[in-house]
Order: structure tokens, then sequence, then C-alpha cells
């Protein structure tokens, strides 16, 4: 479901697509991710997702203007993950918010595996 955002001269539609694809880019810049995860309902594989894929380890819900991200994540073996997840949620909400101008209310990590 996408968000509409009404303004004086007309209206701006973010999809959830679009909204998926910020939220992966912001979160691949921080340290200690290595990507983000897809796993696969048939038999459970985690696989890492780059580049165009992005917005597949990445849940959008959306409702009264307000944004939910949920992020599905690789990160890198050595690295404090508390410290990582907690990284990625203040930067997703950020940066998402600064682009965008929408209410992000929450930002869940999800830790599906460990890369050298």
């Amino acid at each position: 479901m996408a968000v509409i955002q009404q303004k004086s001269f007309g209206k701006i539609v973010y999809s959830d697509e679009f909204l998926s694809n910020l939220a992966g880019l912001a979160s691949m810049d921080c340290y200690g991710i290595v990507g983000m995860a897809s796993q696969k309902a048939m038999d459970g594989i985690v696989e890492l997702l780059k580049g165009e894929n992005l917005n597949k380890g990445v849940k959008i819900t959306t409702e009264n203007d307000v944004v939910r991200i949920h992020l599905f994540v690789i990160v890198e073996y050595g690295v404090s993950i508390s410290a990582v997840a907690s990284n990625v949620i203040d930067t997703v909400k950020y940066k998402v918010e600064k682009i965008t101008g929408l209410n992000v209310d929450k930002v869940d990590v999800t830790v599906n595996g460990i890369r050298v």
C-alpha cells in the first residue's frame, strides 16, 4: 500500500517498492552490514542480496501516513550485533524521514546470518 502526501499544488505518492529500496540502501551504508537477507518460503534457505534486490530484504507496512520498516540483514563476523543493529535503526529512520518527509514509527532489524 502506497503512502500519499497531499500538498497545496498536488500530491506525492510513495510506493512500497520505493520505500523498501530506500531503506535497503540506507542500511547498506552502515558499518557491519554485509547484505540484505531474503528467506525463501519453500526451503528456508537464506540468500545474500546485493544491488537491485535490496528491497527483498525489507518489509514495509504503512498505515495513516505512518511507516513501519522491518529489515532482514546479514552482519559481518566479529562486530557487535547490538551496536550494528542500533546504528541501522537510527540511520534508516533518519534517512527515510529526511528524504521523504514521512513519519517512521518503527524500524525492526532481524539478523538472519553472519558472514566472514
